[in-house]
């Protein structure tokens, strides 16, 4: 619907190309000046590990061991919140049947497990603040709908502060507040604002359903998500499991590494979230489990025999030499920047995603995740020669549990941001608190000297 907004200005085809060829006339820089002059290009280390930035008490992600030489030996993936394995929370979920994602949120933003009394009363503060203010699904939401989910979520977060009559105030109380706010009301807002895109983009009903008592967030997003607010406990448990393992993966991931930053500077708890949700709005940060569905359903749709491992392999091999799929030489899912022998997110996913996989009829694209899970790091060692072991990521389940659960792909990386609020919370506490000084690395100026010449000589 390019015409809901007919007053924003475009700029003549002409006048663009005038201007993005005066930017590439004097514009460039080359790699191997980087390479030469040490520059560490994406805040990576010459072995792909991460630039040491900063201390955490938050969260520890674990994908190699790193030998008094200097080299780092792979091991087996470990998610660590506020020091305990992931790996125990989710067990603790499944044996006591229980909802999760809240008791996480309280771990990693406090930094202890809460007593029951304490994870009751956490409940229902979260319960009381899911219903946005008076006013704001009409005039911030329906009045600017966004094609893009992100867009219209992160504008929201950004309009919270004009409801905020201490906006600015960056004490622990402040900030404490302000976190709690959006982690109840930032699912409220992206699933009216997808409604709101529904309605006005693709002229599908329109309907808000006002938040119920008692519920966990997961119940939550499926119940104001679906137009019969209908789920089954299953669906609730699994959506949840999604959550915990996306609830923070330690400061150095993109987003939170720019909440950080913009944290680092002062700035109010609206503007540095809604930062990190521009950031993972990002396809090589967020959106990759949306790529992983459509590279899924095109090797489903050109495999002859989808149990023929010779076969997948083959075509696994052509997308990586750019012959088949989207030309981008890349399969989606596989692939991380610190694990590489296993990513546990992934596993647990994999692990508690396959009865519902077999219940509801997706049994075929479970079992070719998974295959492609084993034959990838072959493909990639025939076609690329590497001996760097890879391995699946989050996003090759990830996508395959929301679209079982009937959860539009407009939503995908939605629900990885609310996913991920409280950790971006937690890590915004702990910069203003704790690290107290603005983050500021250095680039090296690589251009020409010119001398200035008035505007009549030119």
């Amino acid at each position: 619907m390019a015409d809901f907004f007919p007053d924003v200005a475009q700029l003549a085809p002409a006048d663009l190309q005038l201007l993005c060829d005066a930017f590439h006339r004097n514009n460039t820089i080359d790699v191997e000046i980087s390479e030469r002059l040490g520059v560490k290009r994406g805040l990576r280390n010459p072995d792909g590990t991460g630039v040491l930035a900063g201390l955490t008490n938050i969260c520890d992600v674990i994908g190699y061991d790193r030998k008094p030489d200097g080299t780092i030996q792979p091991i087996d993936g470990k998610l660590i919140y506020r020091g305990i394995d992931i790996e125990r929370i989710v067990d603790e979920a499944i044996k006591q049947d229980r909802f999760m994602f809240e008791e996480v949120a309280w771990l990693l933003m406090f930094g202890d497990l809460p007593s029951k009394d304490d994870l009751t009363r956490f409940h229902e503060i979260i319960d009381g603040h899911r219903e946005l203010p008076p006013g704001f699904p009409e005039t911030m939401i329906m009045n600017a709908p966004s094609p893009n989910i992100m867009n219209k979520m992160a504008r929201s977060v950004l309009s919270m502060y004009s409801y905020d009559d201490d906006a600015e105030d960056t004490s622990l109380e402040s900030t404490i507040r302000q976190s709690i706010n959006l982690i109840a009301e930032l699912p409220t807002m992206m699933i009216y604002s997808y409604i709101a895109k529904i309605h006005v983009y693709d002229h599908g009903t329109l309907y808000f359903h006002y938040p119920l008592k008692g519920l966990s967030t997961a119940e939550h997003v499926l119940s104001i998500y679906r137009q019969d607010q209908h789920y089954t406990h299953e669906e609730a448990k699994l959506l949840d499991l999604c959550m915990v393992v996306h609830a923070d993966h330690g400061g150095g991931n993109c987003s939170t590494f720019a909440d950080r930053v913009l944290s680092s500077a002062g700035t109010d708890t609206y503007s540095a979230i809604a930062a990190a949700i521009g950031c993972l709005k990002g396809p090589k940060h967020g959106g990759a489990n949306l790529k992983v569905m459509k590279q899924l359903d095109f090797i489903l749709n050109t495999v002859k025999n989808p149990d023929d491992e010779e076969e997948v392999l083959a075509l696994l091999e052509k997308i990586l030499r750019k012959e088949a799929g989207d030309g981008s030489g890349l399969i989606y899912g596989i692939g991380h920047a610190v694990y590489t022998i296993s990513d546990p997110r992934a596993q647990l996913l994999k692990k508690h995603s396959k009865a519902l996989a077999y219940e509801k009829g997706f049994a075929k694209e479970w079992n070719m995740l998974v295959m492609i899970e084993k034959l990838a790091p072959i493909a990639f060692r025939n076609v690329k020669g590497e001996t760097k072991q890879v391995c699946a990521n989050f996003d090759l389940y990830s996508g395959l549990v929301y679209r079982m659960l009937g959860i539009a792909e407009e939503l995908f990386t939605p629900m990885f941001a609310i996913a991920r609020c409280p950790g971006w919370c937690a890590h915004r506490m702990e910069e203003l608190e704790f690290a107290n000084r603005i983050i500021r690395p250095a680039y090296k100026y690589v251009g020409s000297s010119q001398e200035y010449i008035p505007l009549e000589e030119r």
